[in-house]
């Protein structure tokens, strides 16, 4: 992995109300400077540019839900924070019992999956927190982990920010963008202490189809101690007669997994901050003891919302897939006319699109950086989730279905007149 060298800004000479002749200067982590660049910190700004000349930005960029949380979870968390001032005090670190119960039977009926509320649950704040914190709980440096390229960030940052290594297992198209196990070496798999795994897939929304991946899954890490990490934030946004299997419908898993679950995209809770994660006690035990250290966990009242999210009726998370569904298949067939890679998927809010021929030269930094500058279309460079990304960007479908047109008719302007693309 390429080193950066990171440097923190407070104040700067350059600025009239700043006065620097005293400043200090000391250094962040090693650890922070061994983080790859922050492709995405670019494409804000430039989105954030393309706000200030008053371009008509349509961001497709961050998967962050446009849609409202449904009505009875707002309605929930609103009674509660003014009728329950109990909720307002600090809350159990490892989420309240009432929250574990609803997790265990929501579990029981989407996958037929028994878990013990009082020790196989642990609340969070956010999956992707609960992801990072694991690595600090389980790694120490010069243990390997697994990483999907591309991937969801946090799942290489986690292991860089906890000082282990990475090896990267790469997604290929002509793989169905699914790691193939034999390709890692023996000697990694020995010194290997983690693997990841994210499916339906973040960022490009592959799904399993075929169920004996997991149980490969399952046999590889037993057999090199390694912990499989299921990082199933996607389970419910899936379309037509796919459904997303949890890793504890497998016979092993709960030897061997631990599986995270988010509010986030199910339910449009994205900000709210609500996760959890779920698996044998003693693998789930570093993890609530290291967030006992560092967290009170995720407020009451929050998880009172998750309850009725839970347990409510789950009507509003198949319209919500359907809407993504529609959205997708608007836009991949869009794409396509105009000569774009832009297969259909089956799951997640996401499209992993191919760029055209004429456009790979470039890179798709330069890609998603023209495409705002010129456009005010926001998309993410595929290369910004990994090696294995480059020649890809991630369309997030959040926006009113109106704007994906105009998105493509903005894309085809830009297609057109692209250097080579003629």
């Amino acid at each position: 992995m390429a080193t950066t060298k990171t440097t923190i800004f407070c104040q700067t000479s350059k600025h009239p109300n700043f006065q620097t002749s005293n400043m200090i200067n000391i250094e962040p982590s090693k650890k922070l400077e061994q983080l790859p660049p922050y492709l995405f910190t670019k494409i804000n700004l430039l989105k954030n540019e393309a706000y200030a000349k008053n371009l008509d930005v349509i961001d497709l960029g961050m998967g962050n839900p446009d849609m409202p949380t449904p009505a009875h979870i707002v309605d929930r968390l609103c009674d509660t924070v003014k009728h329950h001032k109990n909720t307002h005090r600090y809350p159990q670190a490892k989420g309240m019992p009432k929250f574990r119960k609803a997790i265990a039977e929501w579990m029981a009926r989407r996958f037929g999956v028994e878990l013990d509320p009082a020790n196989e649950i642990l609340s969070l704040i956010g999956s992707k927190e609960g992801v990072a914190h694991l690595c600090m709980a389980y790694l120490n440096p010069n243990d390997y982990v697994l990483v999907c390229d591309p991937a969801y960030p946090v799942h290489f940052n986690g292991v860089v920010l906890a000082g282990a290594k990475i090896h990267f297992m790469p997604l290929l198209e002509k793989n169905n963008f699914l790691p193939d196990f034999t390709k890692i070496p023996e000697k990694i798999a020995q010194k290997a202490k983690i693997m990841f795994l994210n499916y339906p897939n973040n960022p490009t929304a592959a799904v399993v189809e075929d169920n004996n991946f997991w149980k490969e899954a399952i046999r590889f890490c037993k057999k090199y101690n390694i912990l499989l990490v299921s990082d199933n934030a996607y389970s419910e946004l899936t379309f037509g007669d796919y459904s997303a299997p949890s890793i504890f419908e497998f016979h092993g898993a709960k030897d061997v997994a631990l599986e995270f679950h988010s509010f986030s995209k199910t339910f449009n809770m994205a900000g709210w901050r609500l996760g959890w994660v779920c698996g044998d006690k003693k693998l789930l035990y570093p993890l609530e003891k290291f967030k006992s250290f560092l967290d009170y966990g995720a407020p009451t009242f929050m998880q009172l919302a998750g309850v009725a999210a839970l347990n409510g009726s789950q009507d509003c998370v198949r319209e919500q897939s359907a809407i993504y569904e529609r959205r997708m298949k608007m836009m991949t067939a869009g794409l396509k006319k105009i000569g774009w890679h832009a297969p259909e998927t089956k799951a997640t809010m996401y499209v992993w699109v191919g760029l055209p021929e004429c456009l790979k030269k470039e890179g798709s930094l330069k890609a998603a950086e023209d495409l705002i500058k010129e456009t005010g279309v926001v998309v993410s460079p595929g290369v910004g989730f990994g090696k294995h990304g480059e020649g890809y960007i991630r369309i997030s479908l959040v926006t009113h279905d109106k704007r994906f047109h105009d998105a493509l008719l903005r894309i085809n302007k830009f297609t057109k007149n692209a250097k080579g693309c003629k």
